[in-house]
């Protein structure tokens, strides 16, 4: 609200009135306060007019006042109901008011109601600011339901509405508006919730009838609030809905839930501390406006339940990474991370939505965001988000229209298909299982010679390059400018394409240092002129002639070598042929993980003997899984951990302890 012109002079006006007078009082705490003030401060003001300026010092509302005010609040009422904010002089006539003798309490009326000249030369009236509509017809729907009203009760909320109690009333004003797809109702009503303090009723002077309710009624219009089902009156699940809950609560000047949020933001165990849906609103609202920016919000660490954790989205705007993986996002939590991205600044430069049905109205909203000059972000997953052919052509759209601070990009696991997705390069690209047509193979390779320098990690598992797609892919490769480091493919060596990788793989100025392949399909493949950093080979079937092969070109330039993961494969005998590169005075290996390999005895006592000849650079060996290495094998492995040149950090094993 701070940021409506309107506002600050509503609360300019309230304290230069409040700090000049000898009677001060308490400052304003709610916005309910600032407002009944402010008509006060008004009704002051008309008086001093028309009494030739002489001060009167009264701040009581008189019964001309309350009859105006009370007019004024039942054309508020009626046409906030259907969200009209202009009205002509037969909608005031409707309502008692007589505008030339309504024009007489300037204080009121002419500062808070104003009259425009401009459709149709015809006179039309609007309140100077919707918030003064929403709090007098929050004042008029109060002096009725203390007068009770029945008419003006059903004419708000329906004919069938005969509810006995204050507290029944205002949780069903409160469902209404949570209904309320604008949310149009959400400031009437936390001004009425406001309206319950007894404080506001006696500084209001009578105008809301007899004032005080019981303390057992306010109790349970408080616990009303906190235990509200949001999902069954708000379908589509608005987080925006959900805070203002937390606002009515403050406006009643009830301040637990605000105070148990403080206390989890200082405590240092948070993942202990089970969060009520109420108590995320809460959070929520008070990291949006925390000046200090929220490094990364990341649903899945906050204790508590699916509703809970989507009443947090609304933190998205005040953080720099965004993990809402899985949580169901809405149409609406699309516009909230939309508007996150808009905003002015824009923190945000990480953001995960995997795993999330956004459905093309979602994807639309993202794209707003994405299309803002404010957007600033670097990341961006949509792994699995069910991607249509019109989400691509506007994600399409949103790329080309900002494209400057991207750099990474996953779309794994949507079906692109001929999707011109597959035309932008950044410096990551992960497209699994994405069902590639041959179109889209084209278009990416093509993309990837235009402008090579750029991309340094690629993911194409899943999909089936087909043949010329694996020759043009290697066609990249070759070129001198190619800065790739990763690349993940699981069919590059189907097709006759194992000798052009080999060869590519072989020059001096590639820089692929990890090239991991899922499958591969080592039993043809000669690998004696690669060189890692980081070779990882888990679950690729390896035979035992695939480990001759791998174990000569390891050896041929062992130093290279930090980094070596073999897990998953059927190993049994066949890591011995592996052992003269863990045993030569020039392996630099410092990890080697060998999990679920089905390690035989004989495997184990070569491993032991390969290790103890040269153990001084090994730092992490993970043995897991491995339940069929006998006791022979595991005392060889002991005595490579009594060498006195041993520096085993880490050693994981199930079968040795």
């Amino acid at each position: 609200m701070c940021e409506i012109p309107v506002f600050c002079w509503i609360t300019a006006t309230v304290l230069e009135d409040m700090l000049s007078t000898e009677h001060r009082g308490e400052l304003p705490k709610t916005m309910t306060d600032m407002y009944s003030h402010f008509l006060l401060v008004q009704s002051k003001r008309k008086k001093n007019k028309y009494h030739e300026g002489h001060e009167t010092g009264s701040q009581v509302l008189t019964e001309a006042d309350k009859e105006v005010l009370l007019k004024l609040g039942r054309l508020a009422l009626e046409h906030l109901k259907e969200g009209n904010i202009m009205f002509y002089q037969e909608d005031l006539e409707q309502c008692g008011l007589d505008v030339p003798e309504a024009s007489v309490y300037s204080g009121v009326c002419t500062e808070i109601f104003k009259r425009e000249c401009v459709i149709f030369q015809k006179p039309v009236y609007c309140f100077v600011h919707l918030s003064i509509q929403e709090f007098l017809a929050a004042v008029f729907m109060f002096h009725s339901l203390r007068k009770w009203n029945i008419k003006v009760i059903q004419t708000f909320l329906g004919e069938d509405y005969n509810y006995p109690s204050m507290d029944d009333v205002l949780l069903t004003v409160m469902e209404k508006s949570l209904r309320s797809k604008n949310g149009h109702l959400d400031l009437f009503v936390r001004f009425l919730h406001g309206l319950c303090v007894e404080s506001n009723q006696r500084l209001l002077g009578g105008l809301l009838g007899q004032t005080g309710y019981s303390p057992e009624i306010i109790l349970r219009v408080i616990s009303n609030l906190k235990k509200i089902n949001t999902d069954y009156f708000s379908p589509d699940r608005d987080p925006e809905r959900c805070v203002n809950i937390f606002h009515c609560l403050m406006e009643m000047n009830d301040f637990s839930v605000h105070q148990e949020i403080q206390e989890f933001l200082k405590s240092e165990n948070r993942s202990m501390k089970n969060l009520s849906e109420i108590q995320c609103s809460a959070l929520a609202h008070m990291l949006q406006m925390s000046e200090e920016v929220l490094d990364e919000l990341d649903l899945k660490v906050y204790n508590t339940s699916d509703k809970g954790r989507l009443r947090l989205i609304p933190a998205v705007r005040n953080c720099r990474k965004a993990r809402l993986c899985s949580c169901h996002l809405s149409v609406s939590h699309c516009e909230v991370v939309a508007s996150a991205l808009n905003s002015n600044p824009s923190h945000l430069t990480q953001l995960d939505l995997s795993y999330n049905n956004l459905k093309e109205s979602g994807v639309k909203h993202l794209c707003s965001g994405l299309e803002s000059p404010n957007c600033r972000l670097e990341i961006l997953r949509l792994e699995k988000c069910t991607l249509s052919e019109i989400s691509c052509s506007a994600l399409v759209s949103a790329l080309k229209s900002n494209p400057s601070h991207l750099i990474e990009l996953d779309l794994s696991r949507n079906n692109l298909s001929d999707s011109e997705l597959t035309h932008f390069v950044f410096h990551s690209i992960r497209l699994e299982r994405c069902w590639l047509s041959e179109i889209s193979c084209l278009s990416l390779i093509a993309a990837l010679k235009s402008n090579p320098t750029h991309l340094s990690n690629l993911d194409l598992s899943g999909n089936d390059l087909f043949d010329f797609g694996v020759k043009e892919l290697c066609g990249f490769l070759e070129s001198p400018h190619c800065r790739l480091t990763t690349l993940r493919s699981d069919n590059m060596l189907k097709f006759g394409a194992e000798i052009t990788v080999i060869s590519i793989l072989s020059f001096d100025t590639c820089a692929l240092l990890n090239f991991c392949l899922t499958v591969l399909m080592c039993t043809t493949l000669t690998l004696a002129q690669l060189f890692y950093s980081s070779c990882r080979l888990e679950n690729t079937w390896l035979t035992e002639n695939s480990c001759a092969y791998l174990g000569s070109a390891l050896k041929s330039n062992p130093s290279h070598v930090t980094q070596l993961n073999l897990s998953g494969n059927i190993l049994q005998n066949s890591l011995q042929e592996l052992c003269g590169f863990l045993g030569s005075p020039y392996c630099r290996l410092k990890t080697l993980r060998l999990r679920t390999c089905r390690l035989s005895k004989v495997s184990c006592s070569a491993l032991a003997s390969a290790l103890k000849s040269n153990p001084s650079h090994l730092t992490d060996l993970d043995l897991a899984g491995n339940n069929t290495m006998e006791d022979s094998g595991v005392r060889k492995l002991c005595w490579f951990l009594r060498a006195p040149r041993c520096r085993l950090k880490t050693l994981r094993s199930d079968t040795m302890f």
